[in-house]
């Protein structure tokens, strides 16, 4: 059931004004040069049609507004991109990976592989899909569900009651809007909504953020990609085929013999279907993934290095004929924004223990994986060596849960653990499995005047089963 009803002036006015009712968090820092503008208060629509919010419409958050809306709650998800799924289709992520899970993960393998969108079917843990038809998908399965999803929308401020989370604030081509409702799920990736929301968080190595690089992916066609074999990941690979190790080496060779080292030194060709391909080749390194003008300018360069990169190629002739970009992303893939503080935060002991949890949501069986963390590093090693060895572990729904605000929820990269962990949890099979458990909670929750805390996940799971999440 919605909060307590507050009128649109004590809401918005205390907020403003200096009021203590509601509390705005998560300002802006001053510009550059340290002036700032006040923004005149105003009213704003109020929506309150909704028990569960679900903030950023990337794989987690397209799970948990659908699981949500299958376990009876009224949804609403919000995305900034003009697509539903985030870095699968408007990031051109190319490969779902640890994906090899129950619920809806194998219900989006099945869907895939009925329209003929998913390459390397053979496996359920790793494979590419036809991006566009995803986006088909999404949204059909929104709208089946009942979710009421909006585009080129972007969450940009959060209030609370106390440490209750009771509405956010949009803004979009319709202008400021204002949206309250029982239990709130933060997806966008960067922690967004929780930073917002006034939420401590962790970011990168440390608080001076050594971060792991951005990369922008694009899609690409050639002639005959049957005649790059040795160069490009297919699915099922031929008796003899060099292995996935050596076509990135290969591929990084060529691109040094024609001058250039690539950012990343691991570049990688997937096939999709025909002789359309995935490209990674680059890598963007220490940009901090909530600053808008560093992320800007590391889009510029990477788009640059990517066209640079296929350009050179393409000049190469023989199996390189025709090369070329059909689209850059719309979005740079970002590995490691935020982490938002949980009731419980995964540490590398878990991985190292191979930790397990009554309240496990899921079991992360993908390694650690940091990739160069500098240029420099990435002359020697595209991915940095690791400090322990990875077992199979749980991630607990505690750690989906926010720790000092009540009424918020993660899912995907910004839930709660180390910079080790992180890189292990942080692939997209992971990111399905926190949706579903954040989307039932959240429905449960808002149902029955609880807290997302409160609900037991013995009961979430019973709800999974229930709508045919689980088997």
């Amino acid at each position: 059931m919605p909060p307590r009803p507050l009128s649109r002036r004590r809401l918005f006015s205390a907020a403003f004004g200096g009021g203590t009712a509601t509390q705005l968090v998560g300002a802006a820092e001053p510009a550059a040069g340290g002036e700032v503008f006040r923004e005149p208060e105003q009213n704003l629509p109020l929506g309150r049609d909704a028990d569960v919010i679900v903030c950023g419409a990337g794989p987690a958050g397209v799970t948990a507004a659908i699981t949500a809306a299958r376990a009876g709650a009224r949804v609403r998800l919000f995305e900034w991109r003009g697509c539903l799924g985030g870095i699968w289709t408007a990031g051109l992520l190319g490969y779902f990976l640890d994906f090899n899970k129950p619920g809806f993960a194998k219900e989006l393998r099945e869907k895939l592989d009925a329209r003929d969108a998913r390459a390397n079917s053979a496996s359920t843990s790793r494979f590419c899909y036809d991006p566009e038809a995803l986006k088909l998908l999404l949204e059909e399965l929104c709208a089946e569900a009942g979710v009421t999803f909006q585009l080129h929308t972007r969450v940009c401020a959060a209030f609370k009651e106390g440490r209750r989370l009771t509405t956010v604030v949009t803004e979009s081509k319709s202008g400021r809007q204002a949206w309250s409702a029982p239990v709130f799920i933060d997806t966008t990736g960067d922690g967004d909504l929780g930073f917002q929301a006034g939420c401590s968080f962790e970011i990168g190595v440390a608080q001076d953020c050594p971060c792991q690089p951005m990369s922008l992916n694009a899609l690409l066609v050639v002639k005959d990609a049957s005649a790059l074999r040795e160069f490009v990941r297919f699915g099922q690979p031929q008796p003899g085929e060099n292995s996935d190790g050596e076509k990135k080496q290969r591929i990084r060779e060529v691109l040094v013999s024609t001058g250039h080292f690539p950012s990343y030194a691991n570049p990688t060709l997937w096939h999709v279907r025909d002789n359309l391909l995935f490209a990674m080749m680059n890598h963007e390194y220490g940009i901090k993934a909530w600053d808008a003008a560093e992320i800007t300018a590391a889009t510029v360069r990477a788009r640059a290095e990517m066209n640079q990169m296929v350009a050179n190629l393409r000049q190469l002739g023989g199996p390189w004929e025709g090369l070329q970009i059909v689209a850059t992303a719309e979005q740079i893939g970002v590995r490691d924004g935020r982490r938002i503080k949980g009731r419980y935060t995964v540490p590398a002991a878990d991985l190292e223990r191979g930790a397990r949890h009554e309240d496990a949501v899921t079991r992360v069986t993908f390694g650690i994986d940091v990739h160069a963390l500098s240029a420099d590093h990435n002359k020697n090693h595209a991915i940095m060596p690791k400090t322990i060895k990875m077992q199979p572990y749980d991630i607990p729904l505690r750690a989906l849960i926010a720790d000092e605000v009540d009424g918020l929820l993660m899912a995907g990269r910004c839930i709660s653990g180390d910079f080790i962990a992180h890189s292990s949890y942080r692939v997209t099979g992971n990111a399905v499995a926190m949706g579903e458990a954040a989307g039932v909670t959240a429905a449960l929750a808002a149902s029955s005047r609880r807290m997302p805390h409160q609900v037991a996940w013995a009961e979430a799971e019973a709800k999974l089963r229930e709508i045919g999440h689980r088997g």
